[in-house]
């Protein structure tokens, strides 16, 4: 994951995730291992989305965004799109 670090490794994690599930979703049938990293990849961007809002919004306000901290996938994932 890329907690503690600048936003354009975080936005790189993020342009690495998508492009695996792009490769992913280009498959006609998924078997049951790749469906399982589909599942891992959407937690995973969530966090790093998450990663990324949290140290924006620290800049915003005059604090340090090396605060900023991964949260667990059961946090991020009950945000609403």
């Amino acid at each position: 994951m890329a907690e503690g670090k600048s936003d354009e490794i975080v936005l790189g994690t993020i342009k690495k995730l998508v492009a695996e599930e792009k490769t992913l979703r280009a498959a006609q049938k998924l078997d049951p291992q790749s469906q399982a990293r589909l599942q891992s990849l959407h937690v995973e961007l969530d966090q790093c989305w998450d990663l990324l809002r949290q140290r924006r919004a620290l800049r915003e306000f005059g604090q340090d965004p090396d605060k900023a901290q991964v949260r667990p996938p059961d946090v991020v994932e009950k945000y609403e799109q």
